[in-house]
């Protein structure tokens, strides 16, 4: 997050929106973290990279779920929880044991890892005292009473658990024994990352679900470039007429949701479609074209997996991947997809549900 933070600060020099050294930039970036401490620290590293030495911090609520990030553990509204588990159940042909069969391989590959087994042969390692095997676990759907309006369990909630767990060794740079007991590699990895992606499109960008968890946050977003574009104090926005840039630290289940609320797609190399990397972000950026004409351009944005896995320098010249994003509805036919301002604005406001919106 540091070497993104310092990638940053040179792309947006390079883009006329700050110096490309010295403090006085810093009150222009507004951060917002959630308040659980690996967001936090994420929020602090991203701002120790971007204007070092400049104090900068994270903002955060002071104590409770905030209701950007976790808006039903924050009692923004109740869904129709009943809603929700139909809304995932009929994109499944309301049989989550399917999802087993559907990926197959990927499972296959996380048993070999897992127990070095390969496919198709008993597996006497699955059955050792205080071992289970991930596909005997029990499918099901069900209405849910946290911070999600339905749960999806079962063997692909924990194959994207686990394939996640092995990215995170994947990318912190280890090797040997003490990447997926020396039996994982990124071909690997990628095969049963394909659950994570799976996971995640079907819990989170299902499109009920994505409304009732990301109303507030996306309603808010677009609330802060209506304030840009305005130059004026707009009641919702996040941080201040003079900002910049505003960056929101959160989580892949509000990436996922946002993506799901307006039908989103991004493909970087070296992940799966749609895949939320650590540190990864989804990037509106506002600008103005000729005199008066405001356009958005919208993108995904990750280090790919090795400059995550080797600690590599981020410059113009050997920047992070890009996805440019199509969004339905306002992006134009050409390669720069971009939005015109005021169909972006429509676009994002038929997207939200104000039930779920807290003013």
């Amino acid at each position: 997050m540091t070497l993104l933070g310092s990638y940053y600060r040179l792309y947006f020099a390079n883009a006329g929106l700050l110096r490309s050294a010295d403090c006085e930039d810093a009150s222009y970036v507004h951060i917002l973290a959630d308040s659980e401490s690996r967001t936090r620290e994420t929020g602090n590293a991203l701002a120790a990279g971007w204007m070092p030495g400049c104090g900068m911090r994270p903002q955060t609520v002071s104590d409770g779920k905030d209701p950007l990030f976790s808006p039903l553990a924050a009692g923004i509204s109740n869904p129709d929880r009943a809603m929700a588990v139909a809304s995932i159940s009929g994109r499944i042909g309301a049989n989550p044991d399917a999802l087993v069969q559907v990926y197959r391989s990927a499972f296959d590959t996380l048993r070999e890892v897992l127990f070095s087994c390969a496919p198709g042969v008993s597996c006497p390692a699955e059955t050792k005292a205080g071992k289970q095997s991930v596909l005997q676990q029990p499918s099901s759907l069900e209405a849910s009473k946290g911070d999600h309006s339905a749960e999806l369990l079962g063997p692909l909630r924990i194959g994207s658990t686990l394939s996640e767990d092995f990215l995170l060794e994947y990318l912190n740079g280890m090797d040997g024994n003490a990447l997926g007991w020396g039996r994982l590699d990124a071909g690997k990895l990628m095969e049963i990352m394909r659950l994570h992606a799976a996971y995640a499109d079907l819990a989170r960008q299902t499109r009920y679900v994505a409304r009732v968890q990301g109303s507030n946050l996306l309603s808010h977003v677009l609330r802060s470039m209506e304030q840009a574009a305005e130059g004026r104090t707009v009641v919702g926005s996040l941080g201040k007429v003079s900002d910049r840039i505003v960056v929101i630290v959160g989580h892949d289940t509000n990436i996922s949701n946002v993506a799901g609320m307006l039908g989103m797609n991004w493909l970087l190399d070296g992940y799966q479609p749609n895949d939320t990397p650590p540190g990864s972000a989804l990037v509106f950026e506002l600008w103005q074209q000729g005199e008066g004409k405001m356009v958005v351009s919208t993108y995904y944005v990750a280090q790919s997996p090795e400059q995550m896995r080797k600690a590599l320098p981020l410059t113009l010249e050997s920047p992070p991947l890009k996805s440019p994003i199509f969004v339905s509805g306002c992006s134009t036919a050409d390669q720069k997809m971009i939005c015109p301002w005021n169909a972006f604005q429509h676009t994002l406001e038929n997207a939200i549900d104000p039930a779920f919106v807290k003013p």
